[in-house]
């Protein structure tokens, strides 16, 4: 006997696929957005509905289990993660004074994710509060090479930082998922 799930996926049509090109909820078909402001908000939405569909379908123990000691990574860490780091790329839009970490201490988005339902409800709703402001307050800047901030940096660089960011994290959301039940694709 084994504690290792088999793999396993929903796709039918594509056995190597999370879903069939048909179900995938991603704008991953036809003719590509025109602009490299559309282009990124595009690959932005895409990686958002990704981590999504890698949390799917699970109980708040499943997203609470962390990879493997000694890391503290879950599923529901990421989300609060990603909370997180929406929350902190506002303060790089501006010179004031940061806006306070959205669960209190150094790690608190890893630490604090447990199974409890309560806590899986909070967080989606933290990550979608925080990506609701952080796209607003980027919406306000459309000159991609403006530079704001105490750092200076450029609106693109903060956009692809942004996709980099989720894109990193759901590539650890695959084995996670993955270790979890099985499941494995795109």
């Amino acid at each position: 006997m084994s504690d290792q799930p088999e793999r396993w996926t929903q796709a039918t049509v594509h056995p190597d696929m999370w879903a069939d090109p048909a179900d995938d909820p991603r704008h991953t078909e036809g003719t590509g957005p025109d602009g490299e402001l559309a282009t990124l908000r595009d690959f932005l939405v895409n990686y958002r509905v990704t981590l999504r569909m890698k949390c799917e379908g699970l109980d708040p123990e499943q997203l609470a289990r962390r990879s493997a000691a000694p890391s503290t990574m879950s599923l529901l860490g990421l989300v609060r993660h990603l909370a997180e780091v929406e929350r902190d790329w506002r303060n790089w839009l501006t010179e004031a004074d940061p806006l306070p970490k959205l669960y209190g201490v150094r790690d608190g988005d890893f630490d604090g994710a447990v199974a409890d339902p309560a806590v899986v409800d909070a967080s989606y709703a933290d990550l979608e509060r925080e990506q609701a402001e952080t796209d607003a307050a980027l919406a306000a800047f459309t000159d991609l090479g403006e530079r704001v901030g105490k750092d200076r940096v450029a609106i693109r660089e903060l956009l692809v930082h942004r996709i980099e960011e989720y894109a990193r994290h759901c590539g650890h959301a695959d084995l996670l998922r993955e270790r979890i039940d099985g499941r494995v694709g795109q």
